[in-house]
């Protein structure tokens, strides 16, 4: 019996982004790389999202930024954030919702 292996080849390239609300670079985590590619998250939107999206910390440090984006059905999107030497992005996500 022969086995079938499917090959899946994710490039990942690095794209050096600015904040200019936090005034620090940007660092995309691979696994945040990973679920912007899962989720078509683009490049723009992100920065986009970083730069003009509703924030809620959870301590100085941690935040949610969060953007209904016109472009997409499967609003709210959601970065999420630790502020550091850089603005470092964890993770992103979509079909956000806020919990207060």
């Amino acid at each position: 019996m022969k086995s079938r292996f499917a090959l899946v080849i994710i490039v990942v390239t690095i794209i050096t982004m600015f904040s200019n609300r936090f005034n620090r670079t940007i660092v995309i985590t691979k696994h945040a790389q990973l679920r912007m590619v899962e989720r078509e998250i683009s490049d723009a939107d992100l920065l986009d999202i970083v730069e003009t999206g509703s924030t809620k910390f959870s301590d100085k440090n941690h935040l949610w930024v969060y953007k209904h984006c016109i472009n997409r059905s499967d609003n709210l999107i959601c970065a999420v954030l630790v502020l550091e030497h850089s603005v470092i992005i964890k993770t992103v996500m979509h079909h956000f919702t806020l919990m207060e």
